[in-house]
């Protein structure tokens, strides 16, 4: 969705371009670049919060994870490549709050593409906040953070 429309809005239409981007975006292996202190700001969440994660993925997301030290932050990882549901489809929202036990209307959702993340988890009845690291939201009037301590004071 996020390539369809960017390819829209710049009038671009490479088709095989952007399967090719969809499916770099997909391979869980380009994302394993963490600010320093991730580890850090996961605990202190976790102290208060169940944390889990929900991705649009490969199926290998929980491998990335712990190859990166932070899996075991999480309660529960789920992945659109096991389940066979991508976000923003209201499925894999679903199948991440029964991981854990949780009501929707308890739960926050941290994520960081709108038509993705935030419109997924609120169409689903999550309450959500743009993690917005480039600030490409600022202006937009949307709930956000630009960095993990941001998320933990917002959580306070």
């Amino acid at each position: 969705m996020f390539y369809m429309r960017l390819f829209e809005k710049h009038q671009l239409t490479d088709e095989p371009l952007r399967q090719r981007l969809i499916a770099n975006t997909r391979d869980s292996s380009n994302w394993d670049q963490m600010p320093p202190g991730t580890r850090e700001a996961l605990e202190r969440i976790a102290q208060r919060h169940q944390i889990a994660v929900i991705s649009n993925a490969d199926g290998k997301i929980a491998e990335l994870l712990d190859r990166c030290g932070i899996a075991d932050c999480f309660r529960t990882i789920t992945d659109s490549g096991i389940v066979g549901h991508e976000k923003p489809h209201p499925r894999i929202f679903e199948t991440a709050l029964a991981s854990v036990g949780a009501q929707p209307a308890e739960s926050l959702y941290v994520g960081d593409v709108y038509a993705v993340d935030y419109r997924g988890a609120t169409g689903a009845g999550m309450e959500a906040v743009l993690f917005d690291v480039c600030g490409a939201y600022r202006d937009k009037g949307l709930p956000r953070v630009e960095t993990l301590e941001e998320l933990i004071s917002l959580l306070a």
